[in-house]
């Protein structure tokens, strides 16, 4: 992971408010899903290229 550079006259705020339980599961949600998404990609570039 790398640092993100903000623009110039741009200011990045991070709310520190704790998450509720339904964002909570909606990230993980997201996150499995993304996950599985990028394991079939994997294995498709690997049967492709064999």
């Amino acid at each position: 992971m790398e640092l993100i550079k903000e623009p110039k006259n741009i200011d990045f705020y991070v709310d520190p408010r704790p998450l509720t339980r339904e964002e909570q599961k909606r990230i993980s949600d997201f996150i499995k899903a993304d996950k599985k998404k990028n394991k079939r990609r994997k294995k498709i570039k690997i049967s492709t290229n064999a």
